[in-house]
């Protein structure tokens, strides 16, 4: 799944063919336009009064502000828009809060898909009597 977002010739960021500013001038229906289906579908059917006191919290923020007072959500499955570009969203993964900068090409993706709620299993050695062959201690 690609997305068409690209950088244009001058190095500016346009999101299926729209600036960053144009994008941040548009009504929320506009924006809901231009999302993938699944985030599209979220907008217009309404968004929860949860999704709606994150989006006002969000718009009264500055990113200066956000830089050292995050703005605390466990709302994972909140579409990125781009009303939030340069904020830094603290997002609970299960365990803890974790802190995420929203940057331009995030826009049309969940805030959770940027907190992993897993760690990668790193296995460590296998212990005596693990295998057969663990039951062979080597003397030197």
């Amino acid at each position: 799944m690609s997305m068409d977002y690209q950088t244009g010739r001058e190095g500016e960021f346009t999101y299926r063919g729209h600036t960053l500013d144009e994008l941040q001038d548009m009504e929320l229906d506009e924006v809901a336009e231009l999302l993938p289906a699944r985030q599209r579908r979220s907008i217009t059917r309404g968004l929860s009064v949860e999704k709606q006191k994150l989006l006002e919290k969000a718009e009264g923020k500055t990113p200066e502000e956000t830089a050292n007072n995050p703005i605390r959500t466990h709302l994972r499955d909140m579409p990125v828009l781009p009303s939030f570009v340069g904020l830094t969203f603290a997002v609970y993964n299960g365990q803890s809060f974790e802190r995420t900068e929203i940057e331009p090409e995030m826009i049309g993706h969940y805030l959770g898909e940027f907190q992993l709620t897993r760690k990668s299993v790193e296995h460590g050695q296998a212990g005596i009597g693990a295998t057969r062959s663990s039951k062979f201690v080597p003397l030197k």
